[in-house]
Parts: C-alpha cells; structure tokens; sequence
C-alpha cells in the first residue's frame, strides 16, 4: 500500500469532522464534474451524426444490444478496479473517467430516439431523476442509517435483472413499464445503498471511487425513468 493510502485509509464515520466533510464534498463534486462530462460527450456525440449511425446499426441487429452490453459490462469492472486502486491517483481519475465515456455511449441510441420522438421526455426524465436522488439523499443523511444491508439484495436482483434483459434481446419479447418500475425501484435501493457507504464505510481517500459508484446508480435511475417515460408515452 502507498504512503498516499496508508496515511488516509480511515472510514469515513471514524474520521474528524473535518476530513470527512472533505471526502463527502470531493466525493459529490467529482459526481457533479462526471455528470457534466457525460453531458457534454452526449451532445457532441449526437453532433457528429454517431447517435443516428449507431442507432440503426443495433435496430438492424437482433444480437447488436447484447454485445453493446457484454461490453460495457466489461469495461464498467475495469473502470471500478482503476477507480478503487491504492497506488495510482492517476488510475483512478483513468477509471472515473473510462466509465463515464462508456455510460456516454451506451445512452447514446435513446438519447437519440427520446430526443427524436419524444420532446421533452429528456427533460422530464432529468428532473425527476434530480428529485428523486435529492430525496434520497436526504433520507441517508438525515437519518444517518447504514444502508448496507442492501449489498446481498442488490446483487441478486442485479444479475437476476440482467438474466431477463438478455432473454429479452434473444427471445425477442420487450421490457414494459413493469420491468422500468422495478429497475427505479432497484436504482434507488442502490442510491440509498451507495450514500449510506460513502458515510459510514468509504476511506477518506476514496473518493473517486465513491463517486463512479454513485454516478452509476444515478445514470441507472436516469436511464429507466427515461425508458418509462418514453413507454408511458406510446
């Protein structure tokens, strides 16, 4: 271990109360850049004509979503390992960084397609995703509860979550407004999950890969409040 992370490795609840009112602002601050970033790569990938191209080529493609997802899969574990590494700042600014042009691109084809037909669903999903993540939020700092007793659930309904997408892209049958409720249902579990961690169970120096965690589950709200919205709609 580094002298960087030996000298900061303190959990968040046991650290002073000025170290950890400094890890929670670095912490929102870098979901706030990433945000920003992920934004910024959207619009000026919807500017070069990518989202178009892209879109018909996965619509033209029984197997093409299913590939786009193996491989964000895999670059999300990637990305998650350099953000958490103990010796390299640098690696973990690589991973914030490497996630949020991978969550950039695979939001790319419904970004196009809600903005295409569905003026105004961006917005309103953009909204109400702010609402709901301030609220939970506020929850987990309020009440100062530990959260982490949602891990185990959380990941059995991951995979679970993503056993049905992936019959559903090879038996060909859609994910209706259900399935978009239960996957909001679940963001916010991981939200309420991911805050209560980066309180209580996150090291002080850790707050690049405190906020990729976040990140993630906000984008994941974002993307099924999206999806539910556009669903609602037809």
């Amino acid at each position: 271990m580094s002298m960087y992370s030996s000298s900061m490795s303190v959990p968040a609840a046991s650290a002073a109360p000025e170290a950890r009112a400094a890890f929670i602002r670095k912490t929102y601050s870098h979901l706030a850049a990433a945000i920003l970033i992920f934004t910024g790569l959207l619009g000026l990938m919807l500017q070069t004509g990518l989202a178009e191209s892209m879109t018909r080529a996965l619509m033209g493609s029984q197997f093409g979503w299913l590939i786009v997802m193996g491989g964000f899969m895999g670059v999300s574990w990637i990305a998650d390992r350099w953000a958490r590494s103990d010796t390299s700042v640098g690696m973990q600014y690589m991973g914030l960084g490497l996630y949020t042009l991978a969550e950039a691109i695979i939001f790319l084809p419904m970004i196009y397609i809600a903005g295409e037909f569905y003026p105004g669903a961006i917005e309103q999903a953009g909204i109400m995703t702010l609402v709901l993540f301030a609220g939970l939020t506020a929850i987990v700092f309020m009440t100062r509860s530990d959260f982490s007793f949602l891990g185990p659930i959380l990941t059995v309904a991951g995979f679970v979550a993503i056993g049905v997408i992936v019959c559903s892209i090879v038996f060909g049958f859609t994910l209706g407004t259900l399935f978009s409720g239960i996957m909001i249902l679940f963001a916010a579990g991981a939200i309420l999950y991911d805050t209560s961690n980066i309180m209580l169970h996150y090291r002080t120096d850790q707050h690049v890969a405190a906020s990729l965690s976040l990140f993630a589950s906000v984008a994941l709200l974002f993307w099924y409040i999206l999806r539910l919205i556009m669903s609602l709609r037809d």
